[in-house]
């Protein structure tokens, strides 16, 4: 493959569509469609780490599985170092893109094979791919103790003997076993005490250092994004409603819903206030989601034309943001800004 210049994105997903029927009539067709991910486009450059947000049910874990083609995507396209990847004429094959993106799952034990020793579970994919036997678990050997597991006491181990943090670095060995660019996270630590979370944490930041890697980072944790991340994408109902650099983001969201999830993390300080109403009531069916903006159901500054009009992604200096009508950000604008003045 082209190895891509140092401004080409190492990431590129344009229009990542998948909609899942729901229920059948008696002939087999389905009755309804649930729009799980609706569009989605995002670049990820080498060495970076994109955070995706959302509350439950918004598309991030489809996404990713549509990324790794465990979903097959209704429409859309993914590309590494700018060749495509998936099913249909001009792509590469599925067995190319997994040598490039792997994914590391929330349930730790669940991901691992319970009848399967650690080391062969890690020894597995290389032998997949073509590399030897001895190699492989040479190469589990070498991983495990890359990932602080020693090889000696933790290879004939099984997963059920294993903590939830062990297993998770376990996971994580799995992943790089095949020496991948990019390593997808979903929701990797939510599952773990906060000191092995921690560990865990400092660890992929190890690793990203250590093997150049790039990360996509899944989490309701908005702490964990910060900490973790070098860019954000905020998912609502399927869409991307904003994104942009980690700081600035958080520092002044612009859109209602990503400054009602930084509202919704838990006060640092005691008296903390809140500047913006926290967010209420649920997310609209992705069956039939409503027309316009989807997220004006719940917007506190939602008008009529809210449920008419479907906002697009623009730039707002170093953020993409669905424009909003009423986009009125934390700091750097004195006034309401229309969706005429918006930067096309």
């Amino acid at each position: 493959m082209n190895t891509p210049t140092p401004s080409a994105p190492l990431l590129q997903v344009q229009d990542l569509k998948k909609h899942f029927a729901a229920g059948r009539d008696f002939f087999g067709r389905p009755r309804q469609w649930v729009r799980a991910v609706e569009g989605v486009s995002f670049d990820v450059h080498r060495g970076r780490t994109l955070g995706i947000v959302g509350e439950s049910g918004c598309g991030k874990s489809t996404t990713a599985r549509l990324l790794m083609h465990l979903i097959e995507p209704d429409e859309g396209r993914i590309r590494i170092r700018g060749q495509a990847f998936g099913n249909g004429v001009g792509r590469h094959p599925l067995t190319a893109l997994r040598k490039h993106m792997q994914m590391v799952f929330q349930d730790s034990y669940a991901s691992l094979n319970p009848r399967l020793t650690i080391e062969d579970s890690i020894a597995f994919g290389p032998q997949i791919h073509g590399i030897a036997p001895n190699a492989a678990r040479a190469l589990a050997r070498d991983l495990l103790d890359r990932v602080g597991l020693k090889p000696d006491v933790f290879i004939r181990r099984y997963p059920h003997e294993l903590s939830g943090g062990q297993r998770q670095r376990v996971n994580i060995a799995r992943a790089l076993a095949i020496r991948p660019e990019i390593v997808i996270l979903d929701e990797a630590v939510s599952a773990l005490d906060k000191s092995v979370q921690a560990q865990v944490l400092n660890l992929l930041a190890e690793l990203k250092r250590e093997f150049d890697l790039t990360y996509l980072f899944i989490s309701h944790d908005l702490n964990v994004v910060q900490y973790v991340s070098d860019e954000v994408m905020v998912m609502y109902l399927g869409q991307v409603v904003e994104s942009g650099p980690v700081a600035e983001l958080y520092a002044r969201p612009l859109h209602p819903y990503t400054r009602a999830l930084l509202d919704s993390v838990p006060a640092q300080t005691p008296g903390e206030r809140r500047q913006h109403a926290v967010l209420e009531g649920d997310p609209p069916n992705p069956i039939a989601p409503p027309a316009g903006c989807r997220f004006h159901p719940r917007c506190p500054h939602a008008e009529p034309v809210c449920a008419q009009q479907v906002p697009a992604l623009r730039r707002v200096t170093g953020q993409q943001v669905a424009a909003c009508h009423r986009l009125q950000p934390d700091s750097g604008y004195s006034r309401v800004i229309t969706l005429e003045e918006l930067p096309a």
